[in-house]
């Protein structure tokens, strides 16, 4: 891998079947699932099947918060979900109160809110105990491709000089009564009735990053762009954002070899499956030709804007343990539009 892009120090996850990133990775290698029929009905009165965390197992929301107006319930699991994780990637690293984090959230919903309010990273700050730098900090709205994004301006301010290491992560739950109407209303979620569909999921994930210092992998820089004819649109789908990506990053001299191993956020839906096609036979040349194929979704559910910081983690944990080779190639496709790609190799 080219040595540009950026080392990752430490890692932290939450997810429905690991409470930390060893756990998580060890359990999506041995093929594990927590699916599970919820109290929440759908439009034919059938359960929801989701992948979800025990509430038991996430910690309480903090004494202050619980006093906050107009936070929602899914703002209050995100925070649940995220300080474990955001703690497990900072353990070891003295907190200098300094370092900048970026964070990929969901995407808006028409007509809605946004699924974050603007004292989020506030709240985070108290919920998890750990001290950054809010000022410098952002949360980046994005969907799936979200947490790639948050990757992308973290090592964006790397680079500025500014700072000698920073956070990116991703959070998301589609445990939201809302979400869940939306995507029932449109047939996506999958059931008795729906086979085309997905299961949702969440989850929190968080990589320490610096550019130099020993590490657990190597990251090459993000790329990033957009399908015009996405899922709310009404433009022809031709699968040219995942494709540009694709052509993009492996135009940029970001892998020293063919692509080892894939790591992508495909859910289910047939949709995805057409567009990994299509980006994969416009580039196959830089592809090896025993690549692997990996959709954690099978495992985890569909971790929305959690996904491109969860996929690759797993892809450093997988390489630095050896039952995965390098490079991988990490690559997140949200609902409304955003593409993007990564590339994870050896330190």
């Amino acid at each position: 891998m080219n040595t540009r892009g950026a080392s990752i120090l430490s890692m932290g996850m939450m997810t429905p079947v690991g409470l930390t990133a060893p756990q998580s990775a060890a359990s999506v290698r041995a093929g594990i699932t927590r699916f599970a029929e919820t109290s929440l009905y759908d439009k034919r009165f059938e359960p929801f099947t989701m992948s979800l965390l025990p509430d038991e197992v996430l910690p309480p929301l903090h004494p202050e918060l619980e006093k906050t107006v107009g936070l929602t319930s899914r703002q209050v699991r995100l925070l649940r979900l995220t300080a474990p994780a955001l703690q497990e990637a900072l353990k070891g690293f003295p907190d200098e109160g300094g370092m900048p984090l970026f964070l990929g959230a969901p995407e808006h919903l028409k007509d809605r809110p946004q699924p974050l309010n603007d004292g989020f990273l506030a709240q985070l700050g108290l919920q998890s105990g750990v001290g950054f730098d809010i000022a410098a900090s952002k949360v980046i709205f994005g969907g799936r491709a979200a947490g790639l994004m948050a990757l992308q301006a973290a090592m964006a301010c790397l680079a500025a000089g500014k700072h000698p290491a920073v956070l990116a992560g991703g959070v998301d739950t589609y445990l939201d009564l809302y979400l869940l109407g939306t995507l029932d209303m449109e047939d996506r979620i999958l059931g008795q009735a729906v086979m085309d569909g997905f299961i949702p999921g969440e989850g929190a994930g968080f990589v320490l990053l610096s550019s130099s210092g020993a590490s657990f992998a190597r990251i090459s820089p993000v790329f990033t762009g957009f399908e015009e004819g996405h899922l709310g649109s009404d433009k022809p789908y031709q699968g040219e954002g995942l494709a540009t990506v694709f052509a993009e990053i492996f135009g940029s001299g970001a892998f020293a070899q063919p692509v080892r191993e894939v790591y992508s956020a495909m859910n289910g839906e047939n949709h995805w499956a057409k567009e990994w096609g299509v980006a994969f036979l416009r580039n196959q040349g830089s592809f090896d030709p025993s690549h692997g194929i990996h959709h954690p979704a099978d495992c985890l559910g569909d971790t929305g804007a959690a996904s491109g910081i969860l996929l690759t983690i797993l892809a450093a944990f997988g390489i630095g343990k050896g039952y995965r080779r390098s490079p991988a190639l990490i690559t997140c496709s949200s609902d409304l539009g955003n593409r993007a790609a990564v590339a994870v190799g050896s330190p």
